[in-house]
């Protein structure tokens, strides 16, 4: 379980960048931050892809996205504070628990 959750979190951390990355590159033609959100997603893919392979030999499929939520949730938080210098509010917090806690009801046995 480790392993899989090492390579998503570091996929998820390329996914963000290339997703939101170019948000702080308004005044770069939306062509080429298109482009190179395709080049840093296929980084993220190289790591994905193993990930759910590894991964789907002792979860199911649903299981994996639910944890890929969690990993993704925990990703933005700290990409949106420490890279887009965005604040996150209560709100956020309590709307990013509730996901998780949804999340965390696909592992329940």
């Amino acid at each position: 379980m480790y392993k899989t959750a090492i390579l998503l979190t570091i996929s998820n951390i390329f996914m963000t960048f290339a997703w939101y990355g170019h948000l702080k590159f308004k005044d770069k033609a939306l062509w080429i931050v298109i482009l190179v959100s395709w080049l840093i997603a296929f980084v993220e893919y190289c790591f994905q892809v193993p990930a759910n392979r590894i991964g789907h030999s002792y979860c199911s499929a649903a299981q994996l996205k639910g944890l890929q939520e969690i990993i993704t949730l925990t990703v933005f938080s700290f990409f949106s504070v420490l890279y887009l210098k965005e604040n996150l509010h209560w709100n956020h917090y309590v709307g990013f628990v509730f996901l998780i806690v949804a999340a965390l009801f696909i592992f329940k046995k």
